[in-house]
């Protein structure tokens, strides 16, 4: 079956590219698009879709309340967030709300592919090296919040559950995970499914978000506090 994506953004020809680079694909079909959050939403009541390519600054609802929506709803698609690097608190937003990854708008096709596909699977990390610049550069303007996890929950995590957190958090995939410390990259996601079950989280997103709110990683790349 093929891959459906939704869409949306305010730019018109952004959506003429994106679709055009998509029908191109034997496994994707755009089956629906919207210029904002209200159509995105509206749009989703009639419409099956796996995958929305979700923007952040839209008029009347943008792409972040939009995302927290879409995500509160039964069975959601999941959502990409496509941005670019002056919007990174935006994009972290969005990843809050519940976003499964995010992209830069100006990525190159077979990225943005393979990053479709990625979060289709269940592969809620997009582009690593990515997620790890942009948070690295805003994080230490997060205000702290009534959310953060305490000691005694981090507490539940084995040692090595630790170190696969923290290297997650820093952006790693599963394979460079497993090759840095010496693991399978099934023993690597059978860790991170334990951290989520653990921490009450739903994706390697929110694994990511936690660590860099709580202070677990320092922006920079620091490890474990």
């Amino acid at each position: 079956m093929s891959i459906r994506v939704m869409l949306v953004d305010d730019q018109v020809l952004l959506r003429t590219g994106f679709r055009m680079v998509l029908a191109a694909q034997p496994d994707m079909e755009v089956v629906a698009e919207a210029g904002d959050g209200v159509e995105a939403l509206e749009a989703l009541a009639g419409t099956a879709v796996d995958v929305v390519l979700m923007d952040v600054r839209m008029p009347r609802l943008d792409g972040v309340e939009a995302t927290r929506r879409i995500c509160a709803q039964e069975n959601p698609p999941k959502v990409l967030i496509l941005t670019t690097f002056d919007l990174d608190e935006y994009a972290f937003s969005a990843l809050k709300a519940g976003a499964s990854g995010f992209m830069l708008k100006d990525v190159p096709p077979g990225e943005l592919l393979g990053a479709i596909r990625s979060v289709h699977s269940g592969d809620a990390v997009v582009a690593p090296s990515t997620t790890r610049r942009l948070l690295d550069r805003f994080t230490p303007m997060l205000p702290s919040t009534a959310n953060e996890p305490t000691s005694a929950e981090f507490g539940r995590l084995t040692d090595r559950e630790r170190e696969v957190m923290l290297l997650v958090a820093q952006g790693l995939s599963n394979g460079e995970i497993a090759a840095r410390l010496v693991l399978s990259e099934a023993t690597v996601k059978t860790h991170v499914g334990r951290i989520l079950t653990k921490l009450g989280l739903r994706d390697r997103v929110q694994v990511v978000v936690m660590a860099y709110e709580s202070g677990l990683v320092r922006a920079g790349g620091g490890g474990l506090q």
